[in-house]
């Protein structure tokens, strides 16, 4: 995409081509998207039943979307709250716990099987901490650690200054929030694995095949249509392109940035040892890991939603972003205005209207679809393809009665509503940002937004 250097592309090795479609075939599940979610229920889906005859269409390569752009978060983080979970038709407290404990077993499952099947994605479970750098953030911080305790396992911890210290010295610190429950990955790695073990296991994979429409029975492309009982949508922030869609997923970027490996000296000035992956407790979302190969890879939200739902190369880049993360990383840890940045690259994400990812198949039509994830897709496309696996061959298990499941967003609204919705609402986190460090109070527009971030 573009001119944008993605670390994770460059740092493992290229796959062969695949080819595309050619002409009109059969198949027993046809899956659109050859990323997390399309590979990890072909891979469960091939192993549950070797028999099947899975096709994976995929419109440019294996991983060519958020699968390998992302910030390389293996973690149990599910975009809305459990407060909202147990809200959901159909749903409770006890089920919003259920899903909570699914996301944390899922980080794990991911590790078990890629050890498994030789993926060496640099799997690492460090943890995530989250800093607190002003009194307000700190207050956040001990309001997250109760909620988490309030609605159980109870597994987020509040650390002191030392504590900290302890994982990662970062400046202006007053505490932090700390998980288990997260591993450092190589997004590359991990995706391009993936593909080639369920190639392994008998399922084919067209690439530079795009699907135009996806209809009961049928996958559309301009190659050919491919024929299956089952048609899942994997489609993540590309869902807009397809006919009937674009207004199902709002496609809204998120960059990021790498430096050169950094020596020892510098990490012992960072710390990291552990490779946590870490973040702050400010409005607008950042997010960072130490890579297996030392280098810091970080990145965040700040670039715009484009009119239309559009997804352009050139929108991989925006300069203002970037620099905007190299001074935060700078900010972050000292020793780094020396250190030279190598990579700076983007990509799009998937945002339902009430930010609440769902997994589901309409047997009537049967038609499936998962996505959905606000960034948060690392390991919820585990869960989904072993959800969406369940859910195609009938089996009967706890995956298929957690709350996401045969949940429906609304559509966003039409443009230019959508457009003004989304981007103000980008900008209301940065103006949080900047309120708090002004009035040194918890932001009031951050709790007027929200209700409509899925808290």
């Amino acid at each position: 995409m573009g001119c944008a250097l993605i670390l994770w592309a460059e740092t493992t090795e290229p796959p062969a081509e695949r080819p595309g479609l050619a002409g009109d075939r059969d198949a027993d599940v046809a899956i659109v998207g050859a990323g997390y979610t399309g590979l990890w229920t072909a891979y469960y889906l091939a192993k549950a039943d070797p028999a099947l005859r899975i096709v994976v269409l995929e419109a440019r390569t294996a991983g060519f979307g958020a699968s390998g752009r992302n910030g390389g978060w293996c973690s149990a983080l599910f975009p809305v709250s459990s407060r909202r979970l147990a809200s959901l038709p159909g749903s409770n407290r006890d089920a919003a716990i259920e899903l909570h404990r699914a996301m944390q077993a899922t980080v794990n499952e991911i590790g078990l099987v890629t050890a498994a099947e030789g993926i060496d994605c640099d799997y690492h479970k460090g943890g995530t901490i989250v800093l607190a750098r002003t009194p307000t953030q700190l207050a956040r911080a001990r309001a997250e650690v109760a909620a988490a305790h309030d609605w159980g396992p109870g597994d987020l911890r509040l650390l002191t200054p030392a504590e900290v210290a302890a994982k990662v010295r970062a400046t202006k610190v007053l505490g932090a929030t700390f998980t288990p429950h997260c591993a450092a990955i190589h997004p590359g790695k991990l995706v391009r694995g993936l593909a080639a073990v369920v190639e392994r296991l008998g399922v084919t994979i067209h690439e530079n095949t795009p699907v135009t429409a996806i209809e009961p029975g049928r996958a559309i492309t301009p190659y050919g249509v491919l024929r299956a009982d089952v048609v899942v949508r994997a489609t993540e922030g590309f869902t807009p392109g397809l006919t009937g869609d674009v207004r199902t997923i709002a496609p809204v970027y998120s960059l990021m940035v790498a430096t050169e490996p950094l020596d020892d000296a510098t990490w012992d000035r960072i710390g990291l040892a552990d490779r946590p992956t870490f973040s702050d407790h400010r409005h607008l979302i950042i997010y960072g890991q130490r890579t297996a190969d030392g280098r810091l890879a970080f990145g965040g939200r700040g670039a715009p939603y484009h009119f239309g739902s559009r997804i352009k190369p050139s929108y991989d880049e925006a300069p203002r972003v970037f620099a905007a993360l190299r001074a935060t990383l700078r900010d972050l840890f000292e020793g780094l205005d020396g250190v030279t940045f190598t990579h700076a690259w983007g990509g799009a994400l998937g945002v339902p209207r009430d930010w609440c990812p769902s997994v589901a198949l309409d047997r009537g039509s049967g038609l499936a679809w998962a996505g959905g994830y606000v960034g948060d897709g690392v390991s919820t496309a585990n869960l989904a393809g072993r959800t969406l696996t369940d859910l195609i061959l009938g089996h009967d298990t706890g995956l298929v009665r957690l709350p996401w499941v045969g949940h429906r967003s609304r559509r966003w609204e039409p443009e230019p509503v959508r457009w003004f919705g989304i981007n103000a609402g980008l900008r209301a986190m940065t103006i949080a940002d900047t309120e708090e460090r002004l009035t040194g109070r918890d932001s009031r527009i951050a709790r007027l937004m929200a209700p409509l971030l899925g808290h």
